[in-house]
């Protein structure tokens, strides 16, 4: 491990956690394949923090002392095994990006929005990004109270940025973007040159932030690694057919694969399955992350998912309930697996998973 990081105080084995997930984006397995178990803990380490009322819900999201506050309890009192780390992400909303180009947000308890900006094309000359944003600037707030909280207790991520189409989908609304595509694609086209452009910005300086901090890099995907890596991912993808796709967004996501040291494309749902062998074909991926989506599990349904990645050379971040490992163990190869075990409830579990995922073989 060629970086100085920050170690993990409680865990011990920190440096292995991370050089298994290191070897993870190469297919390749050290003594065993990744596996991350996490639950909270029977006993509290930390008291959790107090319940603050505030004016609002946004008031709440933008509570930097407060958000840093319940990440060192979450991150405490929560069970870590196997190559699970402890970790928290600045979070102000998926749209994030967008309202860095201007565009405002509309929050909620659990999530955030962004507010269509862009009326009509003709308008699309005022958005402009800028560090002097007032939702950049919340943002390095947040990150640097969980870098000063986290240290020695939690690794601090990127937040969860949606560039290409998603952000462009967040100026203009998602189903005015879809007659965007028929009738103005040519200013589709552009924008997807201007949010491109900024993105690979955006994620240097916040690998930076991180980097100067000895922090290994992850985000809300869970890895824990010293490659500079992120989660490509088109959400919009699932209103439009693949040769649209591969025309107007995939050469985006090539550059965004080909910018980082290592890449997972985030898979959302079966409406965007059709994108999957545009996707396999990009040399600079690594992994998929499949996600079916509400409704549409068990997990086991999608095991032609999971081996048509293998099969064309790609890791897969997997999640399985405890009870189903059995049958992904038996069908799929270890080599390249980033596996996510739920519904564990205590070590004695949790370190009988570990010692069968040992025993995994081809």
């Amino acid at each position: 491990m060629a970086m100085d990081l920050m170690p993990v105080d409680r865990i011990p084995d920190w440096k292995e956690r991370i050089e298994r997930q290191d070897a993870f984006w190469d297919r390749k397995i050290l003594d065993r394949p990744v596996v991350h178990i996490a639950f909270p803990r029977e006993k509290p380490l930390v008291p959790w923090p107090a319940r603050k009322t505030h004016a609002s819900v946004r008031e709440r999201w933008m509570d930097a002392e407060y958000v840093a506050d319940w990440a060192h309890a979450m991150a405490m009192n929560t069970e870590h095994m196997g190559d699970a780390l402890p970790a928290a992400n600045p979070n102000l909303g998926p749209e994030i990006f967008s309202a860095f180009f201007g565009a405002e947000l509309e929050y909620t308890n659990d999530t955030s929005w962004a507010v269509p900006c862009i009326r009509e094309w003709g308008e699309a000359g005022k958005l402009a990004f800028s560090k002097e944003n007032a939702y950049w600037r919340k943002l390095e707030e947040l990150t640097a109270a969980l870098l000063a909280r986290g240290k020695g207790a939690f690794y601090t991520g990127l937040t969860d940025f949606h560039p290409g189409a998603d952000a462009i989908a967040a100026f203009r609304d998602p189903e005015v973007m879809n007659v965007d595509m028929i009738e103005h694609p040519d200013e589709v086209r552009r924008m997807v040159r201007v949010v491109t452009d900024a993105y690979l910005k955006v994620l240097d300086h916040w690998f930076g932030r991180l980097a100067a901090a000895g922090q290994a890099f992850t985000c809300w995907a869970g890895i824990v690694s010293t490659r500079r890596w992120y989660v490509p991912s088109n959400d919009f993808s699932c209103m439009i057919s693949s040769p649209m796709f591969d025309d107007f967004f995939l050469p985006g996501i090539r550059e965004e694969c080909r910018h980082t040291a290592a890449s997972i494309y985030h898979l959302d749902g079966p409406g965007a399955l059709h994108h999957l062998d545009s996707l396999l074909a990009i040399p600079e991926l690594n992994a998929i992350q499949w996600v079916s989506g509400a409704g549409k599990g068990p997990e086991t349904r999608w095991l032609h998912v999971y081996r048509k990645c293998q099969e064309a050379g790609k890791g897969i971040q997997l999640g399985v309930d405890a009870q189903d490992l059995e049958f992904f163990l038996g069908n799929l190869k270890p080599e390249g697996v980033w596996l996510r075990v739920g519904g564990v409830r205590n070590r004695k579990e949790g370190e009988a998973i570990i010692r069968r995922v040992s025993g995994w073989r081809r």
